[in-house]
């Protein structure tokens, strides 16, 4: 059977395929975001696919040069490699429509989520599907972490590096900023001194190698014109990205006070979106950090529980945050006990806005500066030890995940033996016969419902 991509693309693997319009691009970004599941590894793999195998929008090269920048970046990676792909594509407008689109449908499909969290979460079926997500959600990270080694660690140099970050943020607690920034000194040093360990491709295998016939922008083609780098459109981005992050957090800010709930969740999302890297496997410590220990905004079982239900969505993980504002806005009663959906719909919208503004920035000022690096080993070096010191950090992430649903309170407390097989279980499912992310989190999900309806309680869960 033929895909969608395949129908689409009438020429044959020899020749260059036709133009792709504005609206063309559209049309598959909007689809895109509804079936881009799978935690940053699978969005990367169905664009790897669609992008580059079936469509041939960009070449092999030239994709992994767009994702190796953008794994550098704080924010989610895969999204801000869309932004990329559409602005290569179509100018400014191309980005931000693909980076929008990509987090649409995850957000209002969490705006739903989240009310019925809110409102009916203390029924017991919808504590029992809870349950049996979250152990599938620390399945899925540990195989995340598994298939991203996988790809990006092919040399016991990059290995090496990956279990030294893993073990500076696991046990000496290192900011990742300075993982990052170590890793890439490391890459740069180790571009000069052994630069067949740190090549192009090194850090995501031989499909580098792969070639599917030629792009549409391919490795030889010459940078666009709008995407070649001038600081009259630097300032210009700039520019407006400052006005539409100051406009607001000054509106937020006049409206309701420097310490009004709303202000403070579109400062700390902000930072949470400039100072952490690594994608939502890094950043999801530091949001979890943050917005229970020091905000106290939601309660450590209400964010696995957004994990688990972020995990069910289509988008980045990191949408993650619009369950937190969303619960974060509908507790502190933001506009009345009486207005407790308004105030959470809006808190959720703040936070989304201000995690996601920068990743436009980053790419849209950044890109042309990235373009001017291609094929330049001495700038992709760098990167190519980022990418491998990612992998640690997805790593301790996964260990963070096993123990608090492993030890629901703490180690002092009972070991969940049935979280641990229902776990065991959909890795397995994940890893020996290749069964979907959507699948498993179903399945799973109605095996905790079965649990809990045949114990005809949910206390046992807890």
């Amino acid at each position: 059977m033929r895909t969608d991509a395949q129908n689409n693309n009438t020429s044959s693997p020899l020749t260059e395929p036709d133009p792709v319009g504005f609206w063309d691009a559209f049309r598959f970004w909007l689809k895109l975001g509804f079936i881009s599941f799978g935690g940053p590894a699978g969005q990367i793999a169905i664009m790897h696919q669609e992008l580059v195998e079936n469509r041939r929008w960009l070449s092999e090269q030239r994709f992994l040069h767009a994702l190796n920048y953008c794994m550098l970046l704080p924010g989610p990676e895969a999204q801000q490699l869309a932004i990329y792909i559409g602005w290569l594509m179509h100018r400014n407008w191309g980005g931000i429509v693909a980076g929008s689109l990509f987090v649409l449908p995850s957000l209002l499909i969490l705006l739903g989520l989240s009310f019925i969290y809110m409102a009916y979460g203390h029924l017991a079926a919808i504590v029992g599907i809870l349950y049996g997500i979250k152990p599938a959600v620390t399945a899925i990270v540990i195989f995340a972490a598994y298939r991203i080694g996988l790809r990006a660690l092919k040399n016991k140099l990059l290995w090496t590096m990956a279990g030294l970050a893993f073990l500076a943020i696991f046990l000496l607690d290192v900011p990742f900023p300075l993982i990052v920034l170590v890793a890439a000194v490391c890459g740069a040093i180790g571009g000069k001194l052994l630069p067949q360990k740190f090549a192009i491709g090194g850090g995501h295998g031989a499909a580098a190698k792969q070639s599917y016939g030629p792009a549409l922008i391919d490795d030889t083609t010459p940078t666009p014109a709008h995407a070649m780098f001038n600081w009259l459109s630097l300032a210009k981005v700039l520019t407006v990205g400052l006005m539409l992050w100051g406009g607001v957090m000054s509106f937020l800010c006049a409206r309701f006070g420097w310490d009004g709930a709303l202000t403070q969740m579109g400062w700390f999302f902000t930072k949470a979106a400039l100072l952490t890297f690594g994608g939502a496997y890094a950043v999801l410590p530091y949001v979890y950090q943050g917005a229970v220990d020091h905000f106290h905004w939601l309660t450590p079982p209400q964010m696995m529980d957004g994990l688990a239900l972020g995990e069910t969505t289509p988008g980045p993980l990191i949408m993650v945050v619009t369950f937190v504002g969303f619960v974060a806005g509908w507790t502190k009663a933001i506009f009345g006990t009486e207005m407790l959906l308004l105030s959470g719909v809006m808190a959720a919208i703040v936070v989304t806005y201000f995690t996601f503004l920068p990743s436009f920035l980053f790419i849209l000022a950044g890109g042309p500066l990235v373009e001017s690096t291609h094929g330049k080993l001495k700038f992709t070096a760098p990167l190519t030890g980022i990418t491998a010191a990612v992998v640690g950090v997805i790593l301790n992430l996964a260990v963070f995940f096993a123990w608090h649903v492993f030890w629901p309170q703490g180690f002092a407390g009972h070991f969940d033996i049935i979280s641990v097989i229902i776990s065991l279980s959909a890795f397995w499912a994940l890893f020996r016969y290749k069964v979907g992310v959507i699948t498993v989190i179903a399945a799973c999900g109605a095996i905790g419902w079965l649990l809990n309806t045949f114990f005809a309680s949910a206390n046992w869960l807890y």
